[in-house]
């Protein structure tokens, strides 16, 4: 029992070790922008920053009650308080599906019946990553593109004038973004009063958002990379 106890709290300490490398990473990649940016996206910017923060110091602080539990339980309470850190961890990362309420986002072309030769658009890695940015501002829990689950690491770019989603295509238009929220009502209402919509306009593109009452997400199935790891312990 204690090798099993010791084993499962390795995996615990594993996982929020990547959870709290991750979140540092991906604020510390972001700080390394160029400074032609416009006022907007600044205060856009520094509010995603914000939030990083909030969720790393949320995430050491649940870390620390739970060793703090685990001090005070006996042998086969600490191992099922650890079977369900690791459940939940693993639903933080993404590593199950997730249902709840939220917004469903349809990207959809716009044609203009007067005009001819136009091309069919599609979605850049910079006009999505924005309104990824944005989802998460404004209250986005869990997000997923078509079959494709977001965590920290997924990368959005460009593959020879195609989109990538954690190194897969998005394909065509239209194109479905799930979102589960705590209060999706709020979650739409600063989505609709955002830029993004005109944004997508330019384009030839519109988003069209519907409150869900019940989405499912697909799980993360790509293989995590834990180099991470390493790189942050030095």
């Amino acid at each position: 029992m204690k090798r099993r106890t010791q084993w499962l709290l390795s995996i615990i300490f594993l996982l929020i070790g990547f959870m709290v490398a991750v979140q540092f990473q991906t604020t510390s990649h972001e700080t390394e922008m160029r400074d032609t940016r416009d006022v907007w996206e600044v205060r856009e910017d520094l509010k995603i920053q914000q939030k990083h923060q909030q969720d790393l110091l949320e995430k050491i602080a649940g870390a620390d009650q739970t060793i703090e539990n685990y001090e005070k339980q006996s042998s086969r309470e600490q191992v099922e308080t650890l079977k369900g850190s690791i459940e939940t961890l693993e639903n933080k990362i993404g590593l199950q599906k997730k249902t709840g309420t939220g917004v469903e986002l349809t990207i959809r072309p716009i044609f203009d019946e007067g005009a001819s030769g136009q091309e069919y658009p599609s979605v850049s890695p910079h006009l999505l990553s924005r309104l990824l940015n944005e989802l998460n501002t404004y209250g986005a829990e869990d997000i997923s593109i078509g079959n494709e689950r977001l965590t920290n690491l997924t990368p959005v770019r460009d593959v020879n004038g195609s989109t990538y989603v954690n190194n897969r295509p998005i394909g065509s238009l239209p194109l479905t973004i799930k979102v589960l929220a705590e209060d999706p009502e709020k979650l739409l209402d600063h989505m609709k009063a955002s830029p993004s919509q005109d944004i997508f306009n330019i384009d030839n593109m519109e988003i069209v958002f519907e409150v869900r009452d019940q989405l499912l997400l697909p799980k993360y199935d790509d293989p995590l990379h834990l180099e991470i790891l390493e790189e942050a312990g030095g």
